[in-house]
């Protein structure tokens, strides 16, 4: 079991050996199930990385559009 301490200011410093497993992040979406908090580390910049990579393919944004399309069709 890994601790964290609340401070007067209700902030927690996350415990080293949780940042190795999860990743660095500097934002994390927060929210509440069953009585636990639960913190998801967000990666802002993810979409930037995804749009840059899609461009380096000649994927457009309609190849996109059209590609989700076709996968919702019944």
């Amino acid at each position: 079991m890994v601790v964290a301490k609340r401070t007067s200011k209700n902030q927690l410093t996350l415990p080293k050996a949780v940042v190795e497993q999860t990743g660095q992040a500097d934002y994390y979406d927060v929210t509440c199930d069953n009585g636990r908090i639960v913190l998801t580390p967000l990666h802002p910049g993810g979409a930037t990385a995804v749009r840059a990579r899609l461009a380096e393919l000649g994927i457009s944004e309609a190849d996109v559009a059209d590609a989700v399309k076709w996968a919702r069709q019944t």
